[in-house]
């Protein structure tokens, strides 16, 4: 599990992420491979998840656009919290391609990113995401999974990941 940078009480107070304007937007979080057949495992209904691995969205019943399949809008929690996916438990972090470098990027669309973006915390945070995903069994996992590896709009750039050979 990754150390989290949002604590969760802010998370709860938030009303961005696991909410998507199309059904198939980028921000719709990606599963690693053994994410998905542990979630499906779980009597999670393969339906759940996509071809292509990403957790499908459903209407929001609570105004316009979709949300997270597992995202229990009347109380702002995750229905999988315990066991989300590496992509939630990375966010508001991304990890972004672009002219084929695979970046650590950050949405700053999160108001808790916002506010410490300019922080020693946010600094040494970084560094801690960074060298964990530079770790050689964390760029395996990402060379074996390149759908989590997306093109992600109006992020900041956080640092270009060691990845040997980024997908086209």
């Amino acid at each position: 599990m990754i150390k989290q940078f949002v604590p969760e009480e802010s998370c709860l107070k938030c009303q961005g992420c696991c909410r998507f304007k199309e059904m198939d937007s980028a921000w719709v979080p990606c599963l690693l491979e053994e994410e998905a057949q542990d979630l499906i495992g779980k009597d999670i209904p393969p339906a759940y998840i996509n071809m292509q691995r990403k957790i499908r969205p459903v209407p929001n019943p609570r105004g316009e656009g979709f949300i997270c399949a597992f995202f229990e809008s009347r109380d702002n929690k995750c229905r999988i919290y315990n066991m989300r996916p590496f992509e939630c438990q990375l966010y508001p972090f991304l990890i972004n391609l672009r002219h084929q470098k695979v970046i650590l990027t950050v949405d700053l669309n999160c108001p808790y990113v916002n506010g410490k973006i300019n922080t020693r915390e946010f600094k040494e945070y970084a560094e801690y995401l960074a060298a964990y995903l530079n770790s050689s069994e964390q760029l395996e996992i990402l060379k074996d999974n390149p759908q989590i590896i997306q093109a992600y709009e109006d992020v900041l750039d956080v640092v270009e990941l060691r990845f040997p050979d980024a997908p086209k």
